[in-house]
């Protein structure tokens, strides 16, 4: 249904194996997906950029069908650190030392991640609709917390956990909904796939995840806070993100080359503005 030209496989990376989709010819392009997503999130925007480059699409640890590793107390199982590392792994198993990344949502936060760990590895950035975890924290008043409502709840031990599994496929469309602004933009078919993959063990996944970025990110953010992302950055961002943040001057501070585009829609940006998305980036990675 997704990805039809694509060859899927799984790749073993430090005792995690990812699930991964890849096609295309030309210079390689790493596409980190969001939450509640997986990697089904670039099916609009994968194939178009797979014409003039290599395009790697997986799920990140937790998500869809790579595998779901334990967490532990400190949750570095769930950092992105890791997240990241998993994903470098990927690109060097498939023959790739140096890639463009882009991520939306929570792969935004691993492409960032791993802009800081690997620069030698990453040539270009694309993030979509996020500022950094530290600016969020940093600038919690009652419209951010309101806006980010999740990310206080998700933190919680267990409860989110009972609350989420309770109504899993309630909690995904209404998410989507919620976060999305555009109506129908987001396809049936994509939504039953996110549904399909939004289990327990996923559910328990991506709490950690969000447990790990009010700790263990937090402080890595914190202890690179005079680095600067090195490579050219292209930020994008919807209404919503735009509302609450100067994104373009946030990320100028966190990075030496940045180029930025408002995109008139909610934050599934790849889903609701797909060509725009795929000109945006064919005309960042053309650079």
């Amino acid at each position: 249904m997704f990805f039809p030209n694509f060859e899927h496989t799984r790749i073993p990376v430090d005792g995690v194996t990812i699930n991964v989709v890849h096609a295309g010819v030309g210079p390689p392009v790493l596409l980190l997906h969001g939450y509640p997503q997986t990697h089904v999130m670039w099916h609009r925007v994968a194939p178009v950029l797979a014409e003039r480059y290599t395009v790697v699409c997986p799920d990140l640890r937790g998500c869809g069908d790579s595998d779901v590793p334990e967490s532990d107390r400190e949750h570095m199982s769930y950092s992105k650190r890791a997240m990241a590392r998993d994903q470098v792994g990927v690109m060097q198993a498939l023959g790739f030392e140096r890639f463009s990344v882009v991520g939306h949502d929570r792969g935004a936060r691993v492409a960032h991640r791993m802009a800081l760990d690997h620069p030698e590895r990453v040539a270009g950035l694309a993030l979509l609709d996020i500022v950094p975890t530290k600016t969020v924290f940093d600038t919690v008043n009652r419209v951010v917390a309101t806006g980010y409502y999740h990310w206080f709840m998700m933190l919680q031990p267990e409860l989110p956990e009972r609350l989420i599994g309770g109504a899993a496929e309630f909690y995904v469309r209404w998410s989507l909904e919620r976060w999305g602004a555009t109506p129908g933009a987001l396809t049936d078919e994509a939504i039953a796939e996110y549904v399909r993959c939004f289990d327990a063990a996923t559910i328990h996944a991506t709490c950690e995840d969000y447990r790990a970025g009010a700790g263990v990110d937090l402080e890595h953010d914190r202890g690179d806070i005079e680095r600067k992302i090195e490579c050219p950055l292209l930020v994008l961002y919807g209404r919503g993100l735009g509302a609450l943040y100067d994104v373009p001057a946030v990320w100028r501070e966190r990075a030496v080359d940045v180029r930025e585009n408002a995109i008139d829609c909610g934050h599934f940006i790849a889903e609701e503005r797909p060509d725009e998305t795929t000109a945006e980036l064919l005309a960042f990675l053309s650079e």
